[in-house]
């Protein structure tokens, strides 16, 4: 009867009772379970108290602490430049599905070699920038997910008639300043949380910022030509709104790095911004034609040249009633209000072509053309 009712339990059950056997065994084995059993034939109940004991400790065990529970949900690297796994991967997946805009990857990369040599310059020291990776966001999720305290420059492109936001962490912040201020090199530089930046600190960034505007519009100049400036500075990232909460933007990460200082700086491009543009940047490298041969259409065109069309010469035209065109009879003559010095159309097809005069060569009737006919916009009536 016990084999029958084994055979009729699930797998699951099965599966639970060889591993509460198993955890029953360890706990009989273990020296803290022989001590706690004693000599007078209690033994059995104490094994069922240090069993049920060794289960709460089992279930204890099992408990998974925090490291794990953060690289379950993906959140134990935020800071690296790894993608995100767990459940946070499978939520970002759904929350931008946007399409993606290859030529950008070419903007960044130049914009990286020209940012370069212009902090060079500024900073009079050795600066190396790095893309760290160019993807797509939510703007609010953004916006929420800035570390504070940072600035936030807004810029205006203007000739795309929108805006952007370039955003400079802290610790950036701090390395430009000492940099500029002429501080000693191979030291790291001192941040001082808990205060608002000054005056200096600020204009500081905000040439900074300008430099790296520039280099953005040159970067921007083989696709189309474009003027970025600086509209505003903003510490705090309720006041720095450039578009919707919902709206998908392009988010580059950069990396800049003056010996033992630098930091993060990051440009934020909503979609709506690169919309003039857009095709462009579909663009899988620098002045792809979207399927154009110029070479097959330099050939057609000659070809087409070399083409026989039919002309014909129309000396003149009436409307005439259709009772009229059926009373016509063999010798019926047609009185046209034209004389011999007017010009006729030359038409081919239903086309109007030229003008000319009428004439004879070589015995021949002939018409010299005089001028060309304009072709008539499309919609355009004949009066």
């Amino acid at each position: 009867m016990a084999d029958t009712d084994t055979e009729e339990m699930s797998e699951e059950e099965k599966a639970m009772m060889a591993e509460w056997e198993n955890m029953a065994d360890e706990a009989a084995d273990s020296p803290d379970a022989s001590a706690g059993s004693d000599a007078g034939g209690n033994a059995d109940l104490d094994d069922d108290v240090t069993s049920e004991d060794d289960l709460d400790g089992a279930a204890d065990a099992r408990l998974l602490n925090q490291d794990e529970i953060d690289s379950l949900l993906g959140f134990d690297d935020q800071d690296s430049d790894s993608d995100q796994s767990g459940v946070m991967a499978l939520i970002n997946a759904a929350l931008v599905n946007y399409e993606r805009l290859p030529m950008l990857d070419v903007v960044f990369d130049r914009l990286v070699r020209l940012m370069s040599t212009s902090l060079r310059n500024l900073t009079s020291d050795n600066v190396e920038v790095s893309l760290d990776q160019v993807s797509t966001v939510r703007f609010a999720d953004y916006m929420n997910s800035i570390p504070l305290p940072a600035m936030l420059a807004v810029f205006d492109a203007e000739e795309w008639d929108n805006a952007g936001m370039m955003v400079v962490d802290s610790a950036l912040i701090y390395s430009v300043v000492d940099v500029l201020l002429g501080g000693r090199k191979g030291t790291s530089s001192v941040r001082i949380e808990g205060r608002p930046y000054t005056t200096i600190e600020t204009k500081l960034i905000e040439r900074m910022v300008a430099v790296a505007l520039s280099d953005l519009s040159s970067a921007f100049d083989p696709l189309s030509p474009v003027t970025f400036s600086m509209d505003r500075m903003e510490t705090n990232p309720r006041f720095a709104t450039i578009t919707q909460g919902n709206n998908a933007c392009v988010l580059a990460k950069m990396r800049i790095d003056m010996g033992d200082r630098g930091g993060r700086t990051e440009i934020l491009i909503p979609y709506a911004t690169l919309e003039p543009i857009r095709e462009l940047l579909l663009q899988m490298f620098m002045g792809e034609k979207f399927g154009r041969d110029s070479i097959w259409e330099t050939h057609l065109t000659k070809e087409l040249y070399k083409t026989d069309i039919s002309m014909q010469a129309v000396l003149g035209e009436k409307v005439l009633p259709l009772k009229d065109i059926l009373s016509w009879k063999k010798g019926t003559q047609i009185m046209f209000n034209v004389t011999p010095e007017d010009r006729v159309e030359m038409r081919c097809g239903d086309f109007p072509i030229y003008k000319g005069t009428t004439g004879q060569k070589k015995g021949h009737i002939a018409v010299r053309v005089d001028s060309y006919v304009e072709p008539k916009a499309k919609g355009e009536e004949e009066f």
